[in-house]
């Protein structure tokens, strides 16, 4: 019997539960997939947003601003890369820069600091790459970049390190009440038979949340919304130094091209909501090259390494839901996190925790939380002498696995190790960046494979690239 139950193990569902191990709860989290962050946390544009974009008064708004101020301090404990380098709203048209006007006064009515316009001159000072055709710009100096799978896989980690269970390959079913001596609970079921009981059930189920709302009863409409993107070596990594944004249409905020926080340079996303897979197009990356082009002058493109697509979930309310079910006082949904979800993750779950489930329960301190957690990759970072350090206590740090990312036999081992550990290639990949560079994983693959095999007892032939259905290799030949 656990006190919470958490479905969906995105950057929203992570955080949650790492906030519900700060008390005395007995806590897990249910996820589909083989492995955890495979949803919207997995691939999309990696921005903290200012807040400026997001009408007052709305959901979107608030929790933006919030996260947005939390998030220095939260990839601090977590050990997750984030840098505050800033966006520019670029205007090509006296149309647009009426516009700028009035993201401008929105943001600053949200509570964003240190907005404003800045002309022509001051644009190309800024961004030397940025196009001649670029007329002025809206400057949010708090905007920034955090990977999001690294920060999902962080919190949920550091959850489990503080006794948090995970349930993975947990498909939810169906959802019943159940009533004791002290109330109702819920037992949750999966498609392979599993079982899970709990008093208060959070839904963070992404793409899926309107699915698992309508198990208690409630009807949330959630759709699925495509973006592809192109993505360049970090060797073209100063190209751009903040995020560029064109000005904002009606259906969105459209093309952007930014920095990583791991340096690479990012073009897109498109926005399509006549599919819900995860191809890339040629005429998607076609769309995506030339809104780069018209941003930028000449982008490198002969440094393109990859080029993937992200779904991402959006509600018709065109606004976050944050509220409890209708038919289930225990249910509390979480729906519809689209931009800026990612930035306002860490404000959604204190508002869960401090202000819904302590209307439910009695909170009490964790006084053993730990909530500091490691970075999974950091050795190419360290001094020469913080190197021989640790490789003379474990010499598998002493070999280089990834050589265009830099990536050790150590830190991969401990990446399958720790919670949640990788159970896969793209697993390890998330965690390490072990096959993200140049060579996309055409060196390291092999080894890395080895590796899985040996720590988890397995077949190489059982190794598997993202999960059931995706073998590397299928039988000897030789």
């Amino acid at each position: 019997m656990f006190d919470v139950i958490v479905i969906g193990g995105g950057v929203v569902g992570g955080l949650i539960l790492r906030e519900l191990t700060e008390y005395r709860l007995s806590v897990c989290l249910l996820e589909k997939e083989s492995d955890v962050c495979m949803g919207a946390s997995k691939a999309n544009s990696g921005i903290v947003h200012a807040g400026y974009d997001a009408m007052p008064g709305s959901l979107k708004a608030k929790f933006n601003v919030l996260g947005s101020e939390m998030m220095e301090g939260v990839t601090a404990e977590l050990g997750v890369k984030y840098r505050r380098n800033g966006a520019l709203v670029v205007a090509f048209s006296q149309e647009e820069i009426a516009t700028l006007q009035t993201l401008k006064k929105r943001g600053e009515e949200n509570g964003v600091k240190g907005l404003e316009i800045v002309q022509q001159e001051e644009l190309r000072t800024m961004e030397k790459n940025i196009s001649d055709t670029a007329l002025a710009a809206l400057y949010a100096p708090t905007s920034g970049v955090v990977c999001p799978y690294e920060l999902s896989i962080a919190a949920i980690g550091n959850a489990m390190d503080n006794g948090a269970a995970l349930y993975n390959d947990f498909d939810v079913t169906s959802i019943a009440r159940k009533a004791d001596e002290k109330g109702e609970t819920y037992v949750v079921c999966s498609k392979n038979g599993q079982e899970v009981e709990g008093r208060y059930i959070v839904n963070c189920a992404g793409l899926n949340s309107g699915a698992i709302a309508a198990l208690v009863g409630d009807d949330l409409c959630v759709g699925a919304r495509k973006g592809e993107y192109v993505l360049l070596d970090r060797e073209s990594g100063d190209f751009v130094s903040h995020t560029l944004f064109f000005t904002p249409t009606k259906l969105g905020k459209g093309i952007l091209v930014t920095q990583t926080a791991d340096g690479n340079i990012l073009l897109g996303p498109t926005a399509d909501e006549r599919t819900a897979d995860t191809q890339t197009t040629a005429q998607g990356l076609a769309f995506v090259i030339e809104k780069a082009k018209k941003m930028t002058k000449n982008p490198p493109l002969y440094n393109t390494i990859t080029s993937f697509a992200g779904i991402r979930a959006y509600s018709d309310r065109h606004d976050f839901v944050l509220e409890e079910s209708k038919t289930a006082q225990g249910v509390f949904h979480c729906a519809g996190i689209e931009s800026p979800g990612l930035t306002a993750s860490p404000a959604i779950a204190k508002y869960v925790v401090e202000t819904w489930l302590s209307q439910k329960m009695p909170l009490v301190k964790n006084k053993k939380f730990n909530g500091t957690r490691k970075p999974d990759y950091f050795f190419k970072n360290l001094t020469l002498e913080e190197k021989n350090a640790i490789i003379k206590t474990d010499p598998s740090y002493g070999k280089i696995v990834c050589r265009c990312e830099q990536i050790t036999e150590g830190e991969i081992l401990r990446a399958i190790r720790e919670n949640p550990p990788a159970r896969d290639i793209d697993g390890v990949k998330r965690r390490t960046r072990s096959g993200m560079g140049r060579c996309q994983g055409g060196f390291c693959q092999p080894y890395v494979a080895e590796l899985l095999a040996k720590e988890q007892g397995i077949e190489l032939f059982e190794v598997t690239k993202n999960g059931k259905g995706s073998s590397l290799l299928t039988g000897v030949t030789k």
